[in-house]
C-alpha cells in the first residue's frame, strides 16, 4: 500500500507558477501510475495529468497541455505536477492519485492524496 501526501499550493497571480509537489510512502511507488486531478467548488472531480510507472509516457487534460507537466523521480517518490501561464479557472484544490493501471477517470485510481488548495487570482 502506499500513502501520499501533497504539497505546494498556494495563492498565484493569473500568469503565474506553482510547482505541485506529491510525495508516497512505501517501496512499491514505482510500480504505480501517478496522477494529477483537481476539484473546483461545486464541480466534479477532474483529470489533469497521468505518468506511468517508469515516466516514459504522459498523458494531459485539454485545459492544460502545453502549460502543466507531469514528472517523477523514484529516487525521492515523488512526483510533480509544474504548472505555468496559471488562469483563474485552474484555481480548485488538486489531488494526486495512485493506481495500478493507466487511465483518466477517477475510478482508475484507488489511493488518493489529502489535496493542496491552488488559487489564482485575475
Amino acid at each position: 500500500q502506499v500513502q501520499l501526501v501533497e504539497s505546494g499550493g498556494g495563492l498565484v497571480q493569473a500568469g503565474g507558477s506553482l510547482r505541485l509537489s506529491c510525495a508516497a510512502s512505501g517501496r512499491t511507488f514505482s510500480r504505480f501510475v501517478m496522477g494529477w486531478f483537481r476539484q473546483a467548488p461545486g464541480k466534479e472531480r477532474e483529470f489533469v495529468a497521468v505518468i506511468s510507472w517508469n515516466g516514459g509516457s504522459t498523458f494531459y487534460a485539454d485545459s492544460v497541455k502545453g502549460r502543466f507537466t507531469i514528472s517523477r523521480d523514484s529516487a525521492k517518490n515523488t512526483v510533480y505536477l509544474q504548472m505555468n501561464s496559471l488562469k483563474p479557472e485552474d484555481t480548485a484544490v488538486y489531488y494526486c492519485a495512485a493506481g495500478s493501471y493507466w487511465g483518466t477517470p477517477p475510478s482508475t485510481f484507488n489511493t488518493w492524496g489529502q489535496g493542496t488548495q491552488v488559487t489564482v487570482s485575475s
